[in-house]
């Protein structure tokens, strides 16, 4: 089999790479950065930019399955920082299956697609898409997925699979991220503490979009969005202090309520939109909202379309993560 992975050089996406190669597939991947440590693997490159539609249909020459991990993530941005790769990358890759017969589609999508400011506890994918937005990642993303399951049909086979909170060795976001606010005294609970969260091993999540393909092969789960996850909610806070501590850090203990957090991050995106200032702010409405609420998922039907099971549990994860983590200066 001929697979094309776009963001094969990222964090979830250079964990399927590795799993396609070990099940001897041939694998090229996109992106618009060289990756040497591909090429070095047998993986063939194309340098190409999602946006431009005719270079990912030419990538996409002589190829059977594609896995659309690409994306922009994070809190803030413009809306067409956002929109142009998550939408219209996606409606590239969409056009580059159709014009060469491509017949499996892989979307990596996210739970934020669903998001809607309040807890959820153990909802499954009956849940509408969000509304009332609070970041342009989500936003894009659910219009992505809407958009990439429509076009499912006997030709085209498409799938989405949505983790949440992906961490494991090599994660160049989430827990680097999180460790370098507490270093700097910045990070503190939000709300009282006890909201329940899914995570999701990085191995488990890649094991999960191959086990989606080799159901899609057999005529399954096509059409549909699937939560992923360890399948075993955490209680957010406690999860953090235990990677801290075991990194050596004090754990994080003072708490910030709910309602001055999101009016913190308010007024933190209205100075940023207004002096146009660079980066992140240091709070918005939707970071308040995430680390304060519960969000875990009822995973049953990623168990039952396409047997997915996590073979790496919570215990063995964070050992792994906390080691990388440390061999990386953490």
């Amino acid at each position: 089999m001929r697979i094309l992975v776009t963001g094969g050089g990222g964090f979830i996406g250079g964990y399927i790479v590795d799993r396609l190669l070990a099940r001897g597939f041939f694998v090229r991947v996109i992106g618009r950065t060289p990756q040497p440590e591909l090429t070095a693997k047998g993986v063939e490159f194309i340098p190409c930019d999602l946006m431009n539609t005719e270079a990912v249909c030419a990538a996409c020459v002589g190829i059977d399955t594609v896995f659309h991990v690409a994306a922009k993530a994070g809190v803030w941005g413009s809306w067409d920082s956002f929109y142009q790769p998550n939408v219209v990358g996606s409606q590239s890759v969409l056009e580059a299956c159709r014009r060469n017969n491509i017949s499996r589609l892989v979307y990596t999508s996210t739970p934020s697609v669903v998001f809607n400011r309040r807890s959820i506890k153990g909802q499954d994918e009956s849940m509408p898409y969000g509304r009332d937005w609070l970041c342009h990642y989500a936003h894009t993303k659910a219009i992505a997925e809407a958009d990439l399951l429509a076009a499912n049909c006997e030709s085209l086979r498409v799938v989405a699979l949505r983790p949440h909170l992906v961490f494991g060795p090599g994660d160049p976001h989430l827990l680097p991220r999180v460790i370098d606010s507490a270093r700097a005294g910045r990070l503190k609970i939000i709300g009282d503490g006890e909201n329940t969260v899914d995570v999701s091993y990085v191995g488990n999540v890649a094991d999960a979009h191959l086990a989606a393909m080799d159901a899609l092969i057999n005529g399954h789960c096509a059409g549909k969005a699937y939560f992923v996850s360890q399948d075993e909610p955490v209680k957010l806070w406690p999860w953090i202090n235990r990677i801290l501590e075991g990194l050596g850090y004090p754990p994080i203990q003072q708490k910030i309520p709910l309602p001055v957090a999101y009016t913190a991050g308010a007024v933190c995106e209205a100075f940023w939109k207004c002096c146009r200032r660079m980066g992140e702010p240091p709070m918005t409405r939707f970071i308040a909202v995430e680390l304060a609420k519960d969000h875990y998922y009822d995973i049953a039907a990623a168990k039952k379309d396409f047997n997915y099971r996590p073979t790496v549990g919570m215990n063995q994860a964070v050992g792994k993560t906390i080691a990388d983590l440390k061999d990386r200066g953490y």
